[in-house]
């Protein structure tokens, strides 16, 4: 692993300011294929892919349009934004990976090569077997015991299930909600929860703890309806926990109805369907919450992106890295920049079918 500098951006993010650093890095492994999670500052990592007769590989972890709607409040002018700088991309990068239906619906009519990818989850240490062996679904205190975990930042949507709690606490449902995680947002959703019964746990120290909180919820509740993908929908699922999610996003694709209910992304529809899988709680749910977890493995996510990373290794026709690097030199000379603004992410695509084996 290589680090370069980073500026923090905010509390919990940082940016490379400086991806010429990491162009110079990638030069020193000499790869066959290439892969960036990151949709701004290291996107120049395509044309320096292409220059090299390198396959390049866009992970899209996020869908933007949806994720910055959340953030700013407000969806005037994000589409088109979003749907400009996406268009660019897809043609800058041979290859967008997506790991839902849901996130492939952000690069429609851009001409993205798209391949999709689900996730995986560790299904050794989520697994049934962190939940107390005493403990019986529904209660016999009759207490119905819910939780979230994940950031409490307001692109993951955490007041969404604060605000279930609080309308099944309303409807005089006997309830206890358990949040787990930190952000900026905790102490708006202390207010925003009332006398409803949601304890704030704050950090969660390990897996282990994070499996054990799963364990011991009767329903976890994974709601954000711009999430792309769910990794604490199937570690949820992993320890036989039933999940409530919005009925939009890509968390609601991991869960059916054998292992969980969906509802609209507010109040009455998420506490709807808290209510729908309350009915439905038993041993035979969590059995079939964790059968639901099995069908996504790590080793699957794996062996996907290898087949990929093979295929563009094969099929992207090599040029000598003597060659890109006095074109990097030239390109200095003139004074061209390896770093396209954000509105010129790259030129031409390449398209698929080509059939140059690399020898390296």
């Amino acid at each position: 692993m290589v680090q370069v500098a980073a500026p923090r951006v905010s509390k919990e993010y940082r940016m490379i300011a400086t991806p010429w650093r990491a162009l110079r890095i990638l030069d020193r492994f000499r790869p066959t294929s290439i892969e960036s999670s990151d949709k701004w500052t290291l996107s120049p990592v395509a044309g320096w892919a292409r220059r090299r007769g390198i396959g390049s590989v866009l992970f899209s972890h996020e869908r933007l349009d949806d994720m910055l709607s959340l953030l700013i409040r407000r969806q005037f002018g994000v589409e088109a934004a979003v749907g400009a700088l996406n268009r660019r991309l897809s043609k800058a990068f041979d290859v967008v990976v997506v790991t839902s239906d849901y996130s492939a619906g952000e690069f429609a009519d851009t001409g993205a090569r798209l391949f999709k990818v689900p996730l995986g989850v560790d299904l050794v240490t989520f697994n049934p077997d962190k939940r107390d062996p005493d403990a019986v679904t529904p209660d016999p205190d009759g207490i119905l015991r819910l939780c979230y975990v994940g950031r409490m930042s307001h692109e993951k949507s955490p007041q969404l299930a604060v605000a279930a709690a609080v309308e099944l606490h309303r409807r005089g449902v006997p309830m206890r909600l358990d949040m787990y995680g930190v952000g900026p947002d905790m102490e708006a959703m202390r207010e925003q929860a009332g006398d409803a019964p949601v304890v704030f746990h704050g950090f969660v120290d390990s897996r282990e703890e994070v499996a054990r909180a799963f364990a011991a919820a009767d329903i976890s509740l994974s709601v954000c309806p711009a999430e792309t993908f769910g990794l604490a929908v199937l570690e949820a699922l992993a320890c036989g926990t039933p999940v409530v999610t919005s009925d939009r996003g890509g968390a609601h694709e991991l869960v059916d109805e054998t292992s969980g209910q969906a509802g609209t992304p507010d109040a009455a529809g998420l506490a709807d369907a808290v209510q729908r899988l309350a009915a439905r709680l038993g041993p035979q749910l969590r059995i079939a919450a964790r059968a639901r977890a099995e069908k996504y493995t790590w080793q699957a996510s794996v062996d996907r992106m290898l087949e990929l990373h093979t295929m563009l290794a094969e099929t992207i026709p090599d040029r000598p890295y003597w060659r890109a690097e006095w074109h990097d030199r030239m390109d200095a000379r003139r004074g061209i920049a390896d770093l396209p603004e954000p509105g010129n992410l790259g030129g031409p695509g390449r398209g698929p079918g080509r059939s140059h084996r690399k020898e390296r």
